[in-house]
């Protein structure tokens, strides 16, 4: 019997027929690892497939792996659900997947923390990008769903507060696939129109699914890029989006947005109240220094008028004579009485005054005696009374006990 030889081709044909007309290969759930994962131009995903044990091709078609909300990466462990057949041209099996999610952690989850380390790397997040919320805003633009309960909370309270703004409502998709095309067209248009202050962009609460329009990187660029500052108010308090991050300001729910971007006419009244009560002071204080100065200066007035300064003048003067004419009286007393004293101790030293009591004073060429043995006899002596003198020779000498003869 003559042997019959297939092709390459035709075998690899008859394997695929089989592979693509097995029931259990129809609807395949497999589990595994990432391994050199691939993400071509055309959106494609090409990756293998991985345990302990085997491998195998996967490829995932773009209109299939644009609804995968997470990054893939190798080495992350997946579930993916696919159709096993055959790649004729390397004559390999391969699973062509619909639907992959990520192994432990959700999928929108695991998106919302990537898309959150890529858009702060850039810098979207940073302080020094963000704009300053004007405290007295004239107009505020909401950028919400104009059915929801945020517009009707946002307006309520902005009137509450602050009736002086007006209210402009760009009205948005704010759930679904397209909500984040029309939440980044609103954000443009205000910016185009700059008729607003500040922009309130959010919505109610809702599961993560339902926020998911404010975690999408084009809505998070389009707030970045706004000249408009603004308030991100995206569910309730606990929910966090990826717009709260790059937003000027995060408010916990729309109704404290509305209070970010408002001052409170009660605050207002009161500052108010406050600073009349300081000016009051201070005009008070202003007019007290004022008359402080006008007394002062009419001192100096008075100092520097010349009947002033003569009546001044004239007035020392007085006063001055008083004052010479008492020093001078306490001089002369002053000099009387020492004169009267040295007058008193000279009379009792003069010699002269004790011939009043009888005395008498005797010299010889004028050198008075005072010792006996300076006389000799012919000498001529001059005794001095108190009324006159004596003049007597001398013709004895008579010493105590002796006589000269």
């Amino acid at each position: 019997m003559e042997e019959r030889y297939l092709t390459v081709s035709a075998l690899t044909k008859y394997i695929k027929y089989k592979f693509d007309h097995d029931h259990n290969l129809e609807e395949v759930l497999l589990e595994g690892e990432i391994s050199n994962f691939k993400h071509n131009s055309r959106g494609h995903f090409y990756f293998t497939l991985k345990d302990e044990g085997a491998s195998i091709s996967v490829t995932m078609f773009s209109s299939f792996a644009k609804t995968v909300k997470f990054i893939p990466k190798d080495g992350m462990k997946v579930f993916v659900k696919g159709n096993v057949t055959v790649y004729e041209p390397s004559g390999t099996y391969q699973i062509n997947i619909k639907e992959m999610k990520s192994d432990g952690i959700g999928d929108l989850y695991l998106a919302f923390q990537q898309l959150k380390a890529e858009l702060e790397r850039e810098g979207l997040f940073a302080e020094h990008h963000k704009k300053q919320i004007p405290y007295f805003p004239k107009c505020i633009g909401v950028i919400t769903s104009p059915t929801g309960a945020a517009i009707k909370d946002i307006v309520h309270t902005v009137s509450r507060r602050y009736p002086l703004t007006k209210i402009i409502l760009y009205p948005a998709i704010v759930q679904g696939e397209d909500a984040k095309k029309d939440i980044v067209k609103q954000i443009q248009l205000a910016n185009e129109q700059s008729l607003c202050d500040v922009l309130i962009v959010g919505r109610g609460g809702g599961s993560i699914e339902d926020l998911w329009a404010f975690n999408e990187r084009i809505v998070a660029r389009a707030i970045y890029d706004s000249h408009i500052p603004i308030i991100s108010a995206v569910g309730h308090e606990i929910d966090f989006s990826i717009a709260d991050f790059v937003a000027d300001v995060r408010a916990a729910t729309p109704t404290a947005a509305a209070e970010l971007a408002t001052p409170s006419l009660d605050m207002l009244k009161g500052n108010v109240n406050y600073y009349v009560d300081r000016m009051t002071k201070y005009m008070q204080q202003l007019f007290h220094n004022a008359k402080l100065i006008v007394a002062n200066m009419d001192r100096r007035m008075d100092a520097l008028n010349p009947l002033a300064k003569l009546k001044h003048k004239q007035t020392l003067l007085k006063e001055y004579s008083k004052q010479l004419n008492y020093l001078i009286q306490h001089i002369l007393l002053d000099k009387k009485s020492r004169f009267k004293f040295l007058e008193g101790k000279l009379s009792a030293l003069n010699p002269l005054n004790i011939m009043d009591k009888g005395y008498s004073i005797s010299s010889i060429n004028q050198e008075i005696i005072t010792d006996i043995t300076k006389v000799k006899v012919e000498d001529i002596m001059t005794t001095k009374l108190k009324n006159g003198e004596i003049k007597s020779k001398i013709f004895e000498v008579i010493e105590n006990g002796k006589e000269d003869l």
